[in-house]
């Protein structure tokens, strides 16, 4: 790895970056039943890399509200996303979330799921830019094209995911939960607040994130100069959400000119 990375039995002990195993506050004999489970399920070092700093000090991929996620390597040199369950978390293990994923990978949608355990959630590692910097950085001929197919496809994830009644229930915050990989493929990402309890709103979520809301409709609209009106994707979100099948799903494609 091109970052500085951290054995995991060096995670049980109380060094400056040893937080992370246990944010934002554990025992030692909690860090240490940590790093010997994550240990457990093949991971071999964890990398302090990300946009996010804990406590100003220790760099991270991201944090939420359950969980922490990390760069890490397993024993066979693969890189890997590791979701570690917060110490505050309400949550009591990781399991369920990993369930959610699991159903959601079954459709063709979000990061591969590895493997789960209490306080753990080990998923394929996605390597690509957050949707609004892929935008951003978006030029040179055939960049509308670009920007369409990746929006079709986006669509589809989340299509799949309605009519599989899973509800991803944060991609309204779509800077946050779409990564589009090199290949150019976006990925739907962090499941935390998934459920199958409620009705499913994921194409309708990000319709309007990329086509109303800003930052991302903003950006969305630098490029694509005869996007659809508002008026006109909340009428054909009403008639997809009524039905939310093929036909409706089609026709909601037309309407956004994807």
């Amino acid at each position: 790895m091109d970052c500085s990375s951290i054995l995991v039995e060096d995670l049980a002990g109380d060094g400056p970056h040893s937080e992370v195993i246990g944010y934002p506050k554990a025992t030692d004999g909690e860090r240490r039943a940590r790093a010997a489970e994550l240990a457990s399920l093949g991971i071999k070092t964890i990398s302090l890399t990300g946009p996010t700093i804990l406590s100003g000090r220790t760099p991270v991929l991201g944090k939420g509200y359950a969980g922490v996620v990390v760069l890490a390597e397993d024993r066979d040199g693969t890189c890997r996303a590791v979701k570690i369950r917060r110490t505050d978390s309400q949550r009591k293990d990781m399991r369920q979330e990993a369930a959610l994923l699991g159903r959601a990978n079954s459709v063709g949608a979000g990061p591969k799921m590895v493997d789960a355990s209490r306080n753990f959630l080990i998923m394929e590692y996605v390597r690509g830019d957050r949707i609004g910097t892929w935008i951003e950085n978006l030029n040179g001929r055939g960049r509308t094209a670009r920007l369409k197919h990746m929006i079709r496809c986006v669509l589809a994830d989340c299509h799949r995911l309605d009519t599989s009644r899973i509800d991803h229930g944060e991609l309204s915050k779509i800077t946050k939960h779409v990564i589009v990989t090199e290949e150019e493929r976006p990925v739907l990402i962090d499941f935390e607040s998934a459920s199958v309890d409620r009705r499913p709103s994921n194409v309708t979520s990000i319709t309007q994130a990329i086509f109303i809301s800003p930052p991302v409709a903003r950006l969305v609209g630098r490029i694509y100069k005869k996007r659809p009106t508002t008026e006109s994707v909340i009428t054909g979100l009403r008639r997809y959400k009524q039905r939310m099948d093929g036909p409706s799903f089609e026709e909601l494609l037309e309407v956004l000119d994807v």
